[in-house]
């Protein structure tokens, strides 16, 4: 994607050939910055603080965080590993790049080791541009479906969270289908939820797409009901951490209750997302995916920009009053419409899955 008209990916290969350079998400989106990470440790702090993140470029990150583990000690895979797997426990993507990785790495000579991380990294992340941008053209499919339906009308989706390009390497997962029928020039609009406790909805997806000059509209979490009872969402497309093998779709807190609230009201409810967030070891996702717990200050301060252009964070709750925060929740197969994924969108089941994956039927 572009930012002041020059293109961007997430992450890339810095002008020395071994640095890994980012775009931090903390400073997002009163100040856009890049940082330059040189060590295994550096790596795994972006991920656990939040630099990055959305699943799939939790797990670029973390394929590059093991070449530049690599790069100091080329004995060192299960080291990095294991340290890279502790940073976040429910985005599958962060496990399936690191188990991607050793398997490349581990028969390689120790002279070999680095140089071979770094290739593999890079594919890593190319792969997911293409699969970002299939899974677009498919999404954007059922929006223009939808618009054929209302002429001369918008097409209104609601989204959670993020799960645009600043998600992934590039494109994104819920946006890519929206940037592409965009491009193609349906009239659509796009409510942003907030999404509390880290807005990512406010700061990082608002600020995506009004770089990218599609129309929206930002909303409180709880707004979206509303609107769907009174005709003014034609359809929701989140994205996703985790999908077990029946269809079940773990993503940021909050995604549940939209799909309870577009389930209530006939509104398709679609979830965007790349195969290696699809876990095919698990099938009950709420009672078998790890669901993390952050620090209560995401709940109890918020951070933003004062009139005069300083950026400051305030506390919200009173003092000694506990928090409890839960970072996602996982929304059951059955309120699902649809996966959309890179081979096409199936239904949210078993045989849904399997129908575009035979590979993993043929495995089982």
């Amino acid at each position: 994607m572009r930012i002041d008209g020059k293109p961007y990916r997430t992450i890339w290969l810095a002008e020395d050939g071994w640095s890994v350079e980012i775009i931090d998400q903390t400073r997002l989106p009163h100040d856009f910055a890049t940082t330059r990470l040189t060590t295994l440790d550096e790596a795994a702090h972006a991920i656990a603080a939040m630099l990055v993140r959305g699943a799939p470029l939790i797990g670029a990150t973390a394929a590059y965080g093991m070449a530049l583990a690599l790069r100091q000690d080329p004995d060192g895979i299960d080291r990095a590993y294991d340290t890279l797997l502790a940073t976040r426990p429910t985005a599958i993507n962060l496990r399936w790049a690191l188990d991607r990785m050793r398997r490349r790495l581990s028969s390689l000579p120790t002279g070999e080791r680095a140089e071979a991380a770094y290739i593999e990294a890079a594919a890593v992340c190319d792969e997911d541009v293409g699969i970002n941008e299939a899974i677009g053209s498919h999404g954007a499919a059922l929006i223009r479906r939808i618009a054929e339906a209302k002429p001369g009308q918008p097409v209104n989706i609601l989204t959670h969270c993020n799960a645009g390009w600043l998600a992934t390497v590039d494109w994104g997962t819920a946006l890519a289908p929206i940037y592409k029928a965009f491009e193609d020039g349906i009239d659509l609009h796009v409510w942003v939820d907030e999404t509390r406790p880290r807005n990512q909805g406010a700061s990082l997806t608002a600020w995506e797409l009004n770089s990218h000059g599609v129309p929206h509209t930002i909303i409180v979490d709880n707004v979206g009901g509303h609107l769907m009872q009174h005709g003014q969402v034609d359809l929701c497309i989140t994205g996703t951490d985790r999908t077990t093998a029946r269809g079940d779709v773990c993503n940021k807190i909050g995604t549940y209750l939209k799909a309870l609230a577009a389930f209530d009201n006939g509104i398709p409810f679609y979830v965007a997302l790349p195969s290696p967030t699809i876990d095919w070891t698990i099938a009950d996702g709420v009672r078998e995916i790890p669901i993390e717990q952050r620090e209560g200050a995401e709940v109890s301060a918020l951070t933003g920009r004062t009139a005069d252009g300083r950026i400051e964070t305030v506390t919200v709750i009173p003092d000694g009053s506990p928090v409890a925060n839960y970072a996602f929740d996982v929304t059951p197969a059955r309120l699902v419409t649809g996966l959309i994924t890179e081979r096409g969108v199936c239904a949210a089941t078993s045989e849904g899955l399997l129908g575009l994956f035979q590979e993993k039927r043929a495995a089982e």
